[in-house]
């Protein structure tokens, strides 16, 4: 490209002088005109493009990042409530219990993490500093796996069967599903006036085949004419404020018909069996129509309420 201009300027000896000067004006205003080209060109090949900031990137002056989170969990590794290998109903919240007091709740809670094969999101509700729970929203859908690892502690479960048992104060009655299919169907007594069942989910605890009922554990004397200690059968817990589904063969002519426990499910020793043979921890059952208020949240097993 070099060659062609200084071919032609070659020629210009030859010319006038005023056609020669004409001449080198016109090449000078070319020269500028493809100088200024070049020099835009350049200006867009070096320009930065702008764009919007990707979220989670710093946006200070030198464009860097914001400083990592912490990268150990701030906890010893705590107990989990499930075993691992466990199944359970579909009310069962995880409950983890730590070492030590847990001020952060918020960074803690990033150490915590729950899979489930189905979608089940839930949330933590924190006890204290020493205890955090974590259930779904609604109850875990039925035959699910989860698995949940707190720091270095993990432990893999499944929820069983959606076994589900109402009992209606208005009926006397306790109707149970499994999996949304009517199984069975049992009169019930429950709280009598000033011992009236509170209202609420329930969840399955322990459960114990003969117990020893004593009402001074809750501040009745035995000797008071509300006051008693027997022994009953085939007893599920259902709060941790002393309502059982248990044998109560004293009452089956109320069962069905009346209220005459001091708050727990009266059943009949066969229906009480029946219940504890296929129920599970973690098993929901939902009590409505009394005028006993509704049972705590804070009771234990009432996370649902």
């Amino acid at each position: 490209m070099d060659e062609k201009p200084m071919h032609a300027a070659s020629h210009t000896g030859s010319l006038p002088a005023h056609q020669r000067r004409a001449q080198l004006t016109r090449r000078m205003r070319a020269g500028a005109l493809l100088s200024a080209t070049i020099a835009a060109a350049s200006v867009l090949l070096v320009a930065p493009a702008t764009a919007d900031p990707i979220p989670g990137l710093g946006t200070g002056s030198a464009g860097s990042a914001p400083a990592p989170g912490p990268q150990q969990p701030n906890f010893a590794p705590p107990s989990i409530s499930i075993a691992d290998g466990e199944v359970v109903g579909v009310a069962q919240p995880i409950i983890i219990n730590f070492k030590d007091p847990v001020t952060d709740h918020a960074t803690a809670e990033k150490f915590i993490k729950v899979t489930s094969s189905k979608n089940a999101p839930g949330h933590f509700t924190w006890r204290g500093d020493k205890q955090v729970r974590w259930r779904p929203n609604d109850f875990w859908p039925d035959n699910t796996d989860v698995q949940v690892q707190a720091g270095d502690t993990r432990s893999a479960f499944r929820i069983g069967d959606a076994f589900v048992s109402t009992a209606d104060d208005t009926t006397h009655t306790i109707t149970i599903t499994r999996n949304g299919e009517v199984v069975k169907t049992m009169p019930t007594s429950m709280g009598k006036p000033k011992h009236e069942t509170p209202n609420g989910i329930y969840i399955v605890g322990e459960q114990l085949r003969k117990m020893i009922m004593d009402s001074s554990t809750y501040g009745v004397p035995i000797t008071d004419p509300e006051g008693y200690k027997l022994e009953v059968e085939y007893a599920t817990r259902i709060s941790n404020s002393g309502i059982f589904v248990h044998a109560a063969p004293w009452s089956v002519g109320q069962q069905g018909k009346s209220n005459s426990s001091h708050g727990c499910l009266n059943v009949s020793t066969e229906n009480a069996k029946w219940f504890m043979e296929n129920s599970r921890k973690g098993d929901p059952v939902v009590v409505a129509n009394t005028n006993g208020g509704t049972l705590s949240a804070s009771d234990g097993l009432g996370d649902w309420n």
